[in-house]
């Protein structure tokens, strides 16, 4: 564009200025990068993978950038930061080849919590319909992941910068790519690993601790669609890893059959948008966790308890992760499914001759939550782990109940023929720091069956 010459002194000055900017506005404007999506996939599509990398940042978080070769030159990626992490979000297999439902809410949990990239690999076309052949495509679709990783290694973003997010059979594609880079890759996070093809696989084949740096693995359907087996230097088993609260009668069906496998996803999001931490307890096995028997934020492995989310190394320290460790701990039915866990234990004065069932109640302003504790015959005590949706200091009163488990001969029997016992009641709330001091009831309680027993509980906020 040419300015034409004007008469009128200032003015005339002053409009070839603005109309100079103008002109340099018009050159300096920028043609606006097309958005893409997940591709859509037939299910009788065959097995062509046809896969897509799709880029989001702070600059573009709501619009998909394509990276291919057809759509940048040479290495350069254009909103690609090499000096902040990656993050790598890789799906399962799709039964009817639709775009799964938490991709966008994953992505966006991702870019609010950090300054990072995210890229989320569709391969719907080479996941869809058919399990096997979806296994069978995980090996092309490792090397062209590798491939990918390689090209953004060349613009200066470290290995340990990159952390791939695998869910289902796409925890797995994840082991695979990190198996290919010789373990140097940052963080791997599985998310409910598949259990079909994979129990009984070697480690080559899927994954494992050797796979990255920091590997770590959520489990909650340990029983059907996700691995039992531990995988990661971390392994969170969830409720025990199967049977999640609040998941929807066999009556429907589809949900019901994935409600399981899929809270791994939407507990992993959940951890990325609320402040209320999901914290593991290090123990042999979810019955004894809930028995109270692995108390102490410790084992023969690490001396922390991890956190799931995107702390670095879950919250353990350096040099704590020499091999694998399995944490449990308790949610609730929906989002945010943090909840604490307190010990609670009872102390009889005199042992019994036949097991003692003692059911203890927390009661909150508006939160109830209950559990039974077994103290077994000629035992003193005996004590458990309850979750609670508010902290021990917010709990305003403990219910306690001796339950004789035969109510009928109970009801018939009269006041003074009704057994008694007495003992102590105390209870401690789990964190990651050391183990303090158990709050205890001040005086011996006395229970009769079947008659619950209502006492304040005032214990301090730590």
């Amino acid at each position: 564009m040419v300015a034409r010459r004007h008469s009128g002194g200032a003015l005339g000055a002053a409009a070839f200025f603005l109309l100079a900017l103008a002109c340099t506005a018009e050159d300096e404007l920028v043609t606006p990068t097309p958005c893409y999506d997940f591709q859509s996939a037939s299910f009788f599509g065959g097995g062509n993978l046809n896969v897509q990398f799709l880029l989001f940042t702070a600059r573009n978080p709501k619009c998909g950038q394509l990276i291919n070769g057809n759509t940048t030159n040479g290495l350069s990626i254009p909103n690609f930061n090499a000096t902040v992490g990656t993050k790598i979000v890789i799906h399962g297999f799709r039964v009817l080849g639709t775009k799964p439902s938490w991709i966008d809410g994953l992505t966006d949990a991702l870019l609010r919590v950090a300054d990072v990239n995210v890229v989320v690999v569709d391969w719907l076309s080479g996941s869809t319909a058919q399990y096997n052949s979806a296994v069978e495509n995980m090996t092309s679709l490792g090397l062209q992941l590798t491939a990918f990783i390689r090209r953004l290694l060349a613009l200066g973003a470290p290995e340990s910068s990159i952390h791939l997010i695998g869910a289902s059979l796409g925890a797995h594609v994840g082991g695979l790519v990190g198996h290919f880079f010789g373990g140097k890759l940052g963080r791997i996070t599985g998310l409910d690993p598949a259990s079909y093809k994979f129990t009984k696989a070697s480690t080559e084949e899927r994954l494992d601790p050797g796979d990255a740096l920091f590997v770590e693995a959520i489990h909650t359907d340990s029983d059907n669609f996700g691995i039992r087996i531990p995988v990661g230097h971390i392994d969170y088993y969830i409720n025990g890893g199967k049977d999640q609260p609040g998941c929807p009668s066999p009556r429907n069906f589809y949900k019901y059959l994935i409600c399981d496998h899929m809270r791994a996803v939407s507990i992993y999001i959940s951890s990325l948008e609320s402040s209320c931490p999901l914290v593991g307890f290090p123990c042999s096995s979810y019955k004894n966790f809930t028995a109270g028997d692995c108390l102490n934020c410790s084992s023969d492995l690490i001396q922390t308890c991890p956190r799931i989310g995107i702390m670095e190394r879950g919250g353990v320290p350096v040099g704590e992760l020499s091999g694998q460790t399995q944490v449990y701990l308790m949610t609730r039915n929906t989002a945010p499914y943090c909840v604490f866990h307190s010990v609670v234990d009872f102390q009889l004065n005199n042992p019994r001759s036949t097991s003692t069932i003692i059911e203890v109640s927390f009661m909150g302003e508006d939160s109830r939550s209950a559990i039974q504790i077994k103290i077994p015959k000629n035992s003193h005590n005996g004590r458990g782990v309850i979750p609670h949706e508010v902290p021990l200091c917010q709990i305003q009163t403990v219910v306690l109940n001796f339950v004789v488990r035969s109510q009928l001969i109970s009801l018939w029997r009269s006041k003074d023929t009704k057994e008694v016992i007495e003992g102590r009641f105390c209870t401690e709330q789990l964190s990651a720091k050391a183990r303090g001091k158990m709050f205890c009831l001040s005086q011996n309680l006395s229970m009769t069956e079947n008659i619950p027993v209502i006492h304040n509980l005032y214990t301090t906020c730590q």
